[in-house]
């Protein structure tokens, strides 16, 4: 049991590291054509000196810091579910949807984990799950059924939609 909450803080990490890198190369291909890198200057005879190299760790909150301004959307759903591939056809036409959700990291799960604390309230999918900076699931944003809280249709997409910007409004004021 112990591994394979491991195994799920594993992959939620690979999901962010992903998520940062497909950031950090937009903001460099910006940078990189708004302004072309000057060569650097010699230093006319003087001792230079050279920033000493940074603690990986100060290396990795500067790289993970941008990401935690952003909430958490955990999709858990299965390529062979008639249901899973109805949400996610509704959820690819909303068009409001797919622009808020550019301001999320969005965790697509195409398998179904042991883990608890991503199936609070059990196993099944479609599941939507909202996880604060703190990595702990959102009790307080849930679908419509009592009875599988995290469970959302295609005729919820409004109600997705309004917990996706209930979402971001928590983290904003949250932080």
């Amino acid at each position: 049991a112990m591994e394979k909450s491991y195994m799920s803080m594993f992959l939620l990490l690979v999901a962010i590291c992903c998520a940062l890198a497909k950031d950090m190369g937009k903001k460099e291909t910006k940078e990189t054509t708004a302004k072309p890198k000057l060569p650097q200057t010699l230093s006319r005879g003087k001792k230079t000196t050279t920033k000493p190299k940074q603690n990986k760790k100060v290396q990795s909150a500067k790289v993970l810091t941008p990401m935690l301004n952003k909430p958490l959307m955990i999709i858990h759903h299965l390529d062979d579910c008639p249901h899973s591939q109805a949400l996610k056809k509704v959820f690819a036409e909303h068009k409001d949807i797919q622009k808020l959700a550019e301001k999320f990291i969005l965790l697509n799960l195409v398998y179904e984990t042991t883990d608890k604390n991503l199936s609070p309230d059990g196993q099944y999918v479609p599941r939507i799950l909202f996880i604060d900076p703190s990595l702990t699931v959102r009790a307080d944003i849930t679908g419509r059924y009592s009875n599988r809280l995290y469970a959302y249709e295609p005729s919820d997409i409004s109600l997705l939609y309004s917990n996706m910007q209930k979402a971001m409004k928590l983290l904003k004021t949250e932080l």
